[in-house]
């Protein structure tokens, strides 16, 4: 098995070549040989995407088997007193409520974010929920390129609004009065819901290992499973008990003609670009959001001249790199979006910073060590975690909906 190094390095090269050959035909009609030669590029690409991504879950699982991942989520106590509130929460992983002395018991209650545990949980200090929700951030997805806040507490919150992409200035001759036009202001929901970790059982044997970041193995735990669940509220959430999504909240800007329930064309792209104002383009910071297999339909998708409009990244998975674009705006994959269908909103374009996550420092944990775990020879954790999210602006973003039929 080649290394992952390896492949990476073979698709940026493919990638490299495939995005040379789209500069140097410029806007000349590609011949059959052009496409051809592009076509099995980007096949390649795929092919070695998903070769990628298997090494990588191997690599993972393997990380994970011999606890070694925990270390990329160390986090250097900035301050002696956070050493010892995140070494009094660690012993409460490990150990249990009974094994904490009364010193501890205060140290975590007098550290404790807002809000008030219950049936047995406990409130986890602030230093170690802003951890959470740090590793949260860089989860992905929708988070990657939304604005977001961090509250003390969940209560509800109306965030304020105000578009000026319509409004304009005037002429005014001399010796005349300036016509008044103050502008808008809205409010946005932006209230707080509850996520679920699920119950998360970990081996007595590794809580009993003192060379284990027990904080951080939870913490990553939690992250993967409430991240998960956040992504797809703040993408399709219907804004009952849950976030509401972009999909949800967003216009739709362009819907594909009949016959196209699983397809689109280039026009298409087109028509949901140009639906957005070119105030919000001008920015700079528009794209595109779409799910992996979306991406496969997108990728063959060719101008008018036969030339494709996607060009792909050479140096995917860097900070630094340059993304995928299509049609000059870069490209954002989130699977939590629909896959093509019939009446399925499948891409998302705009602004997405004008998406706001609300995130609350109001993290639950409750730790479970009765027969039904200790039979197994493990000990369970249950995360309670609130965050909310809604769309700012309804014209900063619109979807592509397929056809019905």
């Amino acid at each position: 098995m080649k290394s992952i190094q390896a492949l990476r390095e073979q698709r940026q090269q493919l990638a490299r070549e495939a995005r040379n050959q789209l500069e140097q035909k410029g806007d000349r009609v590609w011949s059959k040989e052009d496409q051809a030669a592009f076509d099995a590029r980007a096949d390649q690409i795929e092919a070695l995407e998903q070769e990628i991504a298997a090494v990588e879950k191997v690599l993972a699982l393997e990380t994970e088997a011999h606890n070694r991942d925990v270390d990329q989520f160390r986090r250097a106590p900035e301050n002696k007193g956070e050493a010892v509130t995140r070494s009094a929460f660690a012993k409460l992983l490990r150990e249990g409520v009974n094994a904490l002395s009364r010193e501890e018991h205060l140290l975590i209650r007098n550290t404790m974010s807002t809000g008030t545990g219950s049936q047995g949980g406990y409130a986890v200090q602030t230093n170690v929920a802003q951890e959470l929700i740090d590793y949260l951030k860089a989860y992905g997805g929708m988070r990657s390129v939304a604005s977001s806040i961090t509250t003390a507490a969940g209560n509800a919150m109306g965030y304020p609004t105000s578009d000026g992409t319509s409004e304009t200035g005037e002429w005014v001759a001399e010796n005349t009065q300036a016509t008044s036009a103050d502008p808008t202001f809205g409010t946005v929901s932006l209230n707080a819901f509850k996520a679920s970790s699920k119950i998360i059982t970990i081996p007595i044997e590794l809580l009993a290992d003192s060379s284990i970041d027990i904080v951080a193995m939870v913490n990553k735990r939690i992250r993967d499973r409430i991240g998960r669940t956040m992504n797809a509220g703040f993408t399709t959430g219907t804004g009952t008990g849950q976030p509401t999504g972009f999909v949800t909240a967003a216009s739709v800007g362009k819907t594909a003609a009949t016959g196209n329930t699983t397809t689109l064309g280039f026009d298409d792209l087109v028509d949901l670009q140009e639906s957005i104002d070119a105030a919000y383009q001008a920015m700079g910071n528009c794209a595109f959001m779409m799910h992996q297999q979306t991406r496969k339909v997108v990728r063959k998708i060719k101008d008018t001249t036969g030339r494709p409009v996607w060009a792909d990244a050479y140096e995917i998975g860097m900070k630094t790199g340059t993304p995928a674009q299509l049609l000059g705006s870069d490209v954002v994959i989130n699977n939590d979006m629909a896959q093509p269908g019939a009446n399925a909103k499948t891409i998302g374009y705009g602004c997405f910073d004008r998406y706001m996550i609300r995130d609350v420092l109001d993290l639950t944990l409750f730790r479970f060590e009765d027969s039904a775990y200790a039979s197994k020879g493990q000990v369970g954790f249950l995360a309670w975690a609130r965050a909310g999210g809604n769309l700012l602006d309804v014209n900063a973003v619109k979807t592509f909906q397929h056809s019905a039929t």
